[in-house]
């Protein structure tokens, strides 16, 4: 008996297109999905690299300029110091180049009196000193006199000061009454054997400028008188005698 096979079981299946397109959509729209993510994942991770090397470059000029404002300070405060000091000593070396003025002042002042070849003279105004006083229109003056004709003999008397200058667009001239604040009508009081300094006090009027100051002396005898004229700015220019009576 020969075997016959069964016959093969059929499926029959309902055939649908729009199916297969919406699966095909969907997996394309799964892939975009999936590629969109990958590429803000991708971003993201971009922008969180560069925000943490952006705050190590800010942080690093931070430091940077901290260090630089620091070395700014200590560079200033260097510059105040040398300019303190360099000031102390330009004050030093004026101060001693005062005191050397007025050391050569006061050679020359005792060579020409005491000098073998001093011409021997009576009664002489050597010099005025002036200095401007902490008051307004008010200066404290030195005049030095001296004497090499008789050595040794007293030179006694009075001397006063007048100012010329200008007032009011006029030349004017105070005496001594003007001047001098409770004066001594006789002028100031000197006795010496060979030179003397007189000090005393003028106070100029209001809107008065002053050219020169004329100094007289008088001794009377053989002594005699002596006046001198001396410019203003000179006087407060010429360093003071040292003072020594004899």
């Amino acid at each position: 008996m020969v075997y016959v096979p069964p016959p093969p079981l059929l499926v029959v299946r309902s055939h649908d297109p729009h199916r297969r397109w919406q699966r095909g959509l969907l997996i394309a729209l799964a892939w975009l999905a999936s590629a969109a993510l990958a590429a803000a994942a991708a971003l993201f991770v971009r922008d969180r690299i560069a925000s943490a090397g952006d705050r190590a470059e800010v942080d690093g000029l931070h430091r940077r300029t901290s260090e630089l404002q620091q070395r700014v300070a200590v560079l200033e405060r260097s510059e105040q110091v040398a300019r303190a000091a360099n000031a102390d000593l330009q004050q030093v070396l004026r101060d001693r180049q005062e005191q050397i003025w007025a050391l050569r002042a006061d050679l020359g002042f005792y060579s020409r009196l005491t000098g073998t070849n001093a011409r021997r003279e009576g009664l002489t105004v050597q010099g005025v000193h002036l200095a401007a006083a902490s008051e307004p229109r008010v200066y404290n003056f030195t005049i030095t006199i001296t004497q090499n004709l008789k050595a040794g003999q007293l030179a006694s008397g009075t001397a006063r000061a007048s100012v010329t200058g200008v007032r009011d667009g006029k030349l004017a001239t105070l005496g001594w009454t003007d001047l001098a604040p409770n004066p001594d009508g006789e002028g100031l009081a000197f006795s010496f054997k060979y030179f003397q300094q007189l000090r005393g006090t003028l106070m100029l009027p209001q809107g008065f400028k002053p050219n020169r100051i004329r100094v007289e002396a008088d001794a009377g005898g053989e002594m005699g008188r002596a006046e001198q004229d001396f410019a203003w700015a000179e006087a407060l220019a010429t360093p003071e005698v040292t003072d020594v009576q004899q």
